[in-house]
């Protein structure tokens, strides 16, 4: 098992936790685009998401500010932290504006709180785990489309549910956290986002 639980840490990485957000948000919502604006939409995400925080990562590496992609050195986490945060404040005022996607605009804003919050507890010297902040974030978000939406999805919370502490087990695994380390991290991951479901569900 203990070989196993690894896999969880890079399958539930942060990095793709924009994207699945995403992903439930167009299965999910009731709002209807053409196949035009969804490709927009994922390429959108796919870029300021993904690939630019990628480049970042290896422009990083290759000046010695960063060792890994799991960041567990806390020196290392307030330059991805505040880019992240750049982009996602970017992502959300320019592309996924509240007029246009409520709810998922809502999903990003409440990850950007998050962000901040990861990032000034650096300066306390807390390592809060930015995974579990992703897999608790879409967890709420997952079970705030199915409200607002009216859809029976208790399987896939459940899993979600199952998979929060899986994630953890794995960090646990991994040695990359404490147990106070995660559960700050999925403190700030599911305050933020559960506050702002008072405003789209």
């Amino acid at each position: 098992m203990k070989k196993i639980l690894p896999f969880f840490s890079y399958l539930f990485h942060p990095i793709f936790i924009p994207l699945l957000g995403t992903i439930f948000y167009v299965l999910f919502d009731e709002k209807y685009f053409t196949l035009p604006q969804y490709l927009i939409l994922f390429l959108q995400i796919i870029i300021v998401t993904f690939l630019l925080p990628i480049a970042f990562f290896y422009l990083l590496r290759t000046f010695g500010k960063i060792e890994n992609v799991m960041l567990s050195d806390i020196a290392h986490r307030k330059i991805p932290l505040l880019l992240q945060m750049v982009l996602f404040a970017v992502l959300i005022e320019k592309s996924i504006t509240v007029d246009r996607f409520p709810s998922l605009y809502f999903f990003f804003v409440a990850g950007l709180l998050s962000t901040i919050f990861a990032f000034l507890l650096l300066y306390v010297k807390v390592k809060a785990s930015i995974h579990m902040i992703g897999i608790s974030s879409l967890t709420v978000f997952i079970i705030g489309l199915s409200i607002h939406n009216q859809i029976n999805s208790i399987n896939l919370v459940a899993f979600f549910v199952i998979m929060n502490g899986i994630v953890a087990s794995s960090r646990l695994v991994m040695k990359a956290h404490t147990n106070k380390e995660l559960l700050i991290g999925f403190l700030c991951g599911i305050i933020p986002q559960t506050t702002l479901l008072f405003f789209w569900l």
